[in-house]
């Protein structure tokens, strides 16, 4: 993890330039579509058949905006997000908002480590709570026993995974006039579609991503030699701000790509056969098996279990480098378990604290609904910060964002802050 972008240690110099400039950037856009997001793309889909589809769309820009000022943010400043509002933020603005990831991520860890099990439970039978701590458990113990450059390999290997999505939209007949007449936008008054389309936002705008890709850029600078953070070596910014558009541009449509191609399969699979009701990302790779057969059930399978082994590791590293960041512990995954106990024992903590609440019983559907609100509430004060800080002279030097990112990044805020708004007032609604 930390790092696909440390690429030039795993791919080499022979491999293609654009291979070696895919790193933060391309591991954030692929694990910003975990089993969580694979769930809600199909339940997209499966409800509404290709109407959402140009909402999707919308999404990329918005998704590059944000996660390219991320990155310029620990590109810039050699420090994450919560690195830099520990340093020009008081503490009562910092730690809720810490508090409140961590608590969304270990809710979105349950979940995922929960689709992934039931997964596995359909493929080979057994016991679903096995396979969720097992898995659980091999991803601790991949992040904090791993040689650096293995772990590395299994991200890269892992995301490729996401390729089973538009193989699978390629097994099945679809329309692609019928797809491209429903680009058009359309809103809706109804409470159903209002509440599928805030749930796209709230997954392509995660703020787990934000975090974490500008900690991997900060952690860039310390693993790679003669990196620099570039308010101390400006003579770097051309070839890096170029790097860190590529690198965000790939992720981010790799990301949409993947979106895309669920909520078109179960659109053609599922909503044209009339089976609107999909709760859960396994729910709708089972569904698929009878329709679409067997393969693109086996493709629906492979891109859970991978989006979920990549995602899980991202979700509990966001954790513990935006706590870590926070409280001046040494971080980054490239360090021995030794040098960064305090970092590691966070991501193992919150992994097992994950895994024990799919033992608790406590309703999926509502643990999700409760993430996507608290994500919400996450993401738009710190997309608000992370603005300020990136378009301030005194923290990113000459290197301040430009006024399209500044706009993009605000009209960001607005949307989460809406989603958020719009998800409390149907529930208040719901409640009455």
């Amino acid at each position: 993890m930390a790092l696909l972008s440390n690429h030039r240690s795993v791919v080499g110099p022979s491999k293609p330039r654009l291979l070696r400039r895919l790193g933060p950037g391309l591991i954030s856009g692929a694990s910003d579509d975990d089993p969580t997001a694979i769930a809600t793309y199909s339940q997209a889909g499966a409800r509404f058949g290709y109407d959402l589809c140009w909402l999707a769309l919308l999404c990329l820009p918005l998704m590059i905006v944000v996660q390219e000022i991320s990155a310029r943010v620990g590109r810039t400043t050699g420090r994450g997000i919560a690195g830099n509002l520990r340093k020009h933020y008081p503490a009562w603005v910092l730690y809720p908002g810490i508090a409140l990831l961590l608590v969304a991520n270990i809710a979105a860890i349950s979940a995922d480590l929960a689709a992934m099990g039931s997964m596995v439970q359909i493929m080979i039978g057994g016991t679903t709570l096995l396979y969720v701590a097992a898995l659980g458990v091999a991803c601790v113990l991949a992040q904090v026993f791993f040689k650096y450059s293995r772990y590395v390999k299994i991200l890269k290997w892992t995301t490729l995974s996401l390729l089973s999505y538009p193989c699978a939209v390629f097994l099945i007949g679809v329309d692609w006039g019928d797809v491209a007449s429903r680009l058009v936008p359309r809103l809706s008054a109804d409470r159903d579609w209002i509440t599928t389309a805030i749930a796209i936002f709230g997954v392509a705008l995660s703020p787990y991503i934000l975090f974490w890709q500008a900690s991997q850029e900060a952690e860039d600078q310390r693993v790679k030699p003669r990196r620099e953070p570039l308010v101390k070596a400006p003579e770097q910014a051309p070839a890096a701000l170029e790097r860190i558009r590529i690198d965000t541009w790939a992720g981010m449509a790799v990301a949409i790509l993947v979106g895309l191609s669920i909520i078109i399969t179960t659109s053609a699979v599922l909503h044209a056969h009339g089976q609107t009701d999909v709760q859960s990302a396994a729910q709708a790779a089972q569904a698929l098996a009878p329709m679409a057969g067997p393969f693109a059930f086996v493709l629906f399978a492979i891109g859970i279990l991978g989006t979920g082994l990549l995602a899980i590791p991202v979700l509990a590293g966001s954790a513990a480098y935006a706590i870590g960041e926070a409280l001046k512990w040494p971080v980054g995954l490239a360090r021995q378990p030794l040098e960064a106990k305090a970092f590691y024992a966070t991501i193992a903590l919150a992994t097992c604290t994950g895994i024990g609440i799919n033992f608790l019983g406590l309703d999926p559907i509502a643990a999700l609904y409760w993430s996507a609100v608290i994500n919400g509430v996450v993401a738009a004060p710190a997309l608000a910060l992370m603005v300020i800080i990136a378009s301030h002279p005194a923290v990113m030097g000459a290197f301040t964002i430009e006024w399209p990112l500044r706009v993009g990044g605000w009209i960001g805020v607005g949307i989460i802050s809406a989603c958020i708004a719009g998800t409390l007032g149907l529930s208040t609604i719901g409640n009455q």
